[in-house]
């Protein structure tokens, strides 16, 4: 098989598990974007591994775009970092299996503070999964090596779970042009909203 039927198979399979993923979104994706909105306090993510790397970018994301969020590292939270949550703070925990034990012994410490908690993971009958308020579930036929086992496919639907939770808040908060520049004034992004500024549009 040529390299490029290989790359087009690879992303064949990612396309294929987006497009399961926007069959399956149901009314608890609503709810969590409910709770992400109503939130009182600050919007906490965690993961480990790759979906820790996943939890980085949705953090970003949630705060570029209008939603205060900041990642703690799973492994981290029984060695003090769990002293940064509130409350008052929703925690979204990032695991594929649902039992990753980094982020259900997290969960035990943010349950005991009280946090509200939503986890993202492709076994809806995971310990995570059955232990936080909401759960937001994905499913898809396989990773895109060739092994089968790194997570390729499932972080991507994770990263695209978060995109979609952040753009949806930031869209019903009618978050503009302005307040983007505000957080987001450096880059060529900035750049280009401080010319729009200039010129009135």
């Amino acid at each position: 098989m040529c390299i490029v039927e290989l790359i087009r198979q690879s992303l064949r399979n990612e396309a294929s598990a987006l497009d399961r993923l926007i069959s399956e979104i149901g009314e608890e994706y609503a709810a969590a974007v409910d709770m992400l909105r109503e939130c009182k306090g600050k919007i906490v993510v965690t993961g480990i591994g790759k979906s820790g790397h996943v939890g980085k970018k949705i953090a970003s994301s949630l705060s570029s775009t209008g939603t205060p969020a900041f990642f703690v590292h799973s492994a981290e939270a029984a060695h003090g970092d769990s002293g940064m949550i509130e409350k008052r703070d929703v925690v979204l925990l990032i695991s594929n299996s649902g039992e990753t034990q980094e982020v259900l012994n997290m969960l035990a410490i943010v349950r005991s503070i009280g946090s509200q908690t939503i986890a993202i993971t492709s076994n809806g009958q995971s310990t995570l999964a059955l232990h936080s308020g909401i759960a937001l579930t994905y499913s898809y036929e396989k990773e895109a090596d060739h092994l089968g086992l790194a997570p390729t496919t499932s972080a991507m639907i994770q990263l695209a779970i978060g995109d979609a939770l952040a753009v949806t808040i930031s869209r019903l908060k009618s978050f503009n042009r302005d307040d983007f520049y505000l957080y987001h004034p450096g880059g060529s992004l900035g750049k280009q909203l401080q010319q729009e500024r200039k010129s009135g549009m």
